[in-house]
């Protein structure tokens, strides 16, 4: 492992991709790709991990960096080149944490968008409003640090226990709990960042689980049907909330040309492919998940409630993580779902900063692979 890093005496928010400025705050005509900018998928080059020791979290998810500050990634004089090999990590780890970070908001935000420039993402897709969860709705828990400073970026989401509260987005069972990142979108999140820099003394684990793995439990056959099926999505908690606490939900454009409007909603397959690592993961699971589209109510819910037990009751899909100050986590929505567990509301606020990037269209590409296909039952990465 290196003892030094090289570093940049300037910050690189000024890159082939335009200045900050566009890349924050650009919008663009064109329609929004349907598939990611390369076409096979990445290769690990082994950079970042000649530079930084890691250990894997289970055997089928997750990876933690004790010792990497991410803000050394994006000042290395090779930042691009680590930074697209830590997309390919997250992609194929699902969840990546780092602990103790010293990294501001608009750090967090360039890694996240970059993560997903380097890696291929549409040049349409930008970094996410939030239609609730954004500065516009200035309430009195939104604060980007521990010392109270006030969150004025749309495309930074305040995760607060005590937002959640007073909207009333705060669930009995930590079932209920699991998702991936705005599905409801037309174009949804490939990666998502999230530091954690207030939490009560114990409480408020989050878990993420593998939707690689999830997607090698079943049997052939099944696979083959839900191959063909496409999943109907609808964050039906916002819409109510708008109506008892008269607000309005943020018309967009939402990080893409194609996420705008206040009727949120979208139709994706139920197993898309992953660009990264051209790896085949369920993707509708969760509470954003209403419906199979063209099946009746009762099988519709049989698919529904198969897919989410297939997660809540094989805990090896499964990695959880013991928040501490400042923690950080990244992950990639298009084969990962989450849940915060509700357990820590009597023992204190919980509160953090998210940046989402929008990522491609989901598609299924049928000759792609499952992870084990590839990787077999005795390599991790």
């Amino acid at each position: 492992m290196a003892t030094a890093l090289q570093v940049q005496s300037a910050p690189p928010f000024a890159t082939p991709l335009g200045p900050k400025s566009n890349l924050a705050h650009g919008r663009v005509s064109k329609l929004a790709s349907s598939k990611p900018e390369h076409q096979e998928p990445l290769k690990l080059s082994g950079i970042l991990d000649e530079l930084y020791e890691s250990e894997e979290s289970t055997p089928a998810i997750g990876r933690t960096y004790p010792t990497l500050q991410l803000r050394d990634l994006i000042y290395h004089e090779k930042a691009d080149e680590l930074i697209r090999e830590l997309a390919i990590i997250i992609s194929r780890r699902g969840v990546v944490f780092f602990k103790n970070q010293d990294i501001s908001p608009e750090e967090q935000k360039f890694v996240t968008d970059r993560l997903g420039r380097l890696s291929g993402k549409p040049s349409s897709s930008n970094l996410h409003v939030h239609p609730v969860y954004n500065a516009s709705r200035n309430t009195k828990d939104q604060v980007v640090d521990g010392n109270g400073t006030r969150n004025t970026d749309n495309e930074i989401s305040v995760i607060s226990s005590n937002i959640n509260r007073d909207l009333e987005f705060t669930y009995k069972s930590g079932a209920d709990e699991w998702h991936t990142d705005i599905a409801f979108e037309n174009v949804p999140s490939d990666y998502t960042s999230l530091k954690v820099h207030t939490q009560p003394k114990t409480g408020g684990d989050t878990l993420w689980a593998s939707g690689y793995e999830i997607y090698d439990l079943m049997s052939p056959t099944f696979r083959k049907i839900v191959e063909n099926l496409n999943g109907y999505f609808f964050p039906r908690e916002f819409i109510e909330s708008t109506k008892r606490h008269g607000f309005d939900l943020h018309a967009g454009p939402r990080g893409s040309p194609a996420n705008v409007g206040t009727h949120l909603s979208a139709v994706h397959p139920l197993v898309r492919t992953n660009p990264i690592t051209g790896w085949k993961s369920v993707y509708a699971v969760g509470h954003h998940f209403e419906n199979v589209e063209g099946l009746s109510a009762v099988e519709s819910d049989m698919i529904k409630d198969y897919l989410q037990n297939l997660l809540i009751r094989n805990h090896h899909t499964q990695v959880r993580h013991r928040w501490s100050k400042n923690d950080l986590a990244i992950w990639d929505n298009r084969s990962t779902f989450h849940a915060a567990t509700p357990d820590y509301y009597a023992l204190g606020p919980r509160s953090g900063v998210r940046a989402v990037s929008c990522g491609e269209k989901p598609y299924f590409d049928r000759n792609s692979h499952s992870r084990k296909e590839q990787l077999g039952e005795d390599q991790l990465i």
